[in-house]
């Protein structure tokens, strides 16, 4: 008698520790058995029933064989899909994958909130972006891929790359991450700490990251300086790309620093030597220099004879004939002869003449030749042209006595 009392109590306890199972209930289910490496036959702990995980269901980032994910004895979470009419294999059907994705999704939530960069492989290239595991299907738009054009997105496929979550809505399984948030990011903390480092006036080594119309942005290890079309060279620079390559290596002057609004100002030319450096060498006195008209004014002609280096040939330098105004003779871009006569590197001045080079015309010489120059150097004479005059007159009167 009091063994068939203890036998219904521990069938009673039995039962009562049976629960109900519901479409959407979370349980745990002890792997019994795997079959065929097509799906897994589970005992819901409590439920007293058993059920089947799908192979689609097991896991949401990709596997080649059952066990890769569950092994027999094992016991997992799951969540209950729906009841199984056929019983044969279980009563309910059931997935990890979805109860992971919940856990999954609720950890991705809170690294949102807290603006939290995830690292995470590329699994595919679609069309559009890159699709990203994150133990969920995350998407990048083409446009969040990286900080600069990318013509190719295969190159990123296999990589593990950090990714800011832009957006989430779990209900529709929709997750939106960025890549060139983290890029802009991570250039961003390496440009401020390279700023901090550059000093106005240091000459210092940069890449041509990129080529404008205007200019040369030049790359100092992480971030970017202008140097102006007008600061490229001391010879005129039509266009950056007629004496800068992309990729090529230049010494540059820092010239600012706007530590505000991150921009930095440089010069290639204040690199090189000045045009006017060594100029008594290059331009000697007496020497003649092959040259540009650069331009014409009313008193005379500019002519520049070195890249960078004009000299001036005034209005009576340029023709031994009598001119008006150096349009008469000379035009802006003429090619001509000069000789130098003056130089004045301290304020870089040159003084050329055209006529120097240039034989004196015939009534010219003639009209010199007949003119007596009674100029004489009183300290090398010791007499006045008064004394000389004087004399002279004296011995005119002694021959009219006479």
């Amino acid at each position: 008698m009091t063994e068939n009392v203890e036998n219904q109590e521990t069938m009673m306890d039995a039962m009562n520790s049976v629960q109900d199972v519901n479409i959407g209930d979370i349980v745990q289910g002890e792997i019994l058995t795997i079959q065929d490496n097509k799906q897994a036959i589970v005992g819901i702990v409590g439920g007293g029933v058993e059920g089947v995980i799908p192979f689609n269901e097991l896991s949401s980032t990709p596997f080649e064989n059952v066990t890769d994910v569950v092994n027999v004895g094992d016991v997992v979470d799951l969540v209950v899909i729906k009841p199984i009419k056929d019983k044969e294999n279980g009563s309910f059907l059931l997935s990890k994958r979805r109860i992971d994705a919940k856990k999954v999704w609720e950890g991705i939530q809170k690294d949102f909130e807290a603006g939290t960069i995830i690292q995470a492989p590329v699994t595919d290239v679609v069309k559009g972006g890159l699709v990203v595991d994150v133990g969920i299907r995350g998407f990048v738009p083409a446009s969040m891929v990286d900080a600069h054009f990318v013509d190719d997105f295969s190159v990123y496929k296999g990589q593990t790359l950090g990714f800011k979550i832009v957006e989430i809505e779990p209900s529709e399984n929709r997750l939106i991450l960025s890549h060139k948030a983290v890029v802009e990011a991570e250039k961003e903390v390496a440009k401020k700490e390279i700023m901090t480092k550059l000093v106005e006036g240091d000459t210092v080594t940069g890449t041509v990251a990129r080529l404008t119309n205007f200019g040369a942005f030049i790359d100092l290890g992480g971030v970017d300086g202008l140097v102006h079309i007008s600061q490229i060279s001391y010879n005129h620079v039509k266009a950056p790309g007629d004496v800068l390559t992309v990729g090529e290596e230049v010494q540059v002057k820092i010239l600012s620093i706007n530590e505000e609004t991150g921009r930095i100002s440089l010069s290639i030319k204040d690199t090189q030597p000045g045009p006017w450096e060594n100029i008594e060498e290059r331009a000697a006195v007496g020497s003649t220099l092959s040259g540009i008209v650069k331009r014409l004014t009313s008193f005379g002609a500019f002519v520049e004879v070195y890249p960078g280096v004009e000299g001036l040939v005034h209005i009576s330098q340029i023709s031994h004939n009598h001119i008006a105004t150096p349009h008469e003779v000379l035009h802006e871009g003429d090619e001509i002869k000069v000789k130098v006569l003056e130089v004045n590197p301290t304020d870089q001045r040159l003084s050329l003449s055209i006529k120097a080079l240039e034989e004196k015309p015939a009534s010219e010489k003639s009209e010199k030749e007949d003119v007596v120059d009674y100029t004489l150097p009183e300290e090398d004479s010791g007499f006045t042209l008064g004394d000389i005059l004087g004399e002279q007159l004296s011995d005119m009167t002694s021959e009219d006595d006479e």
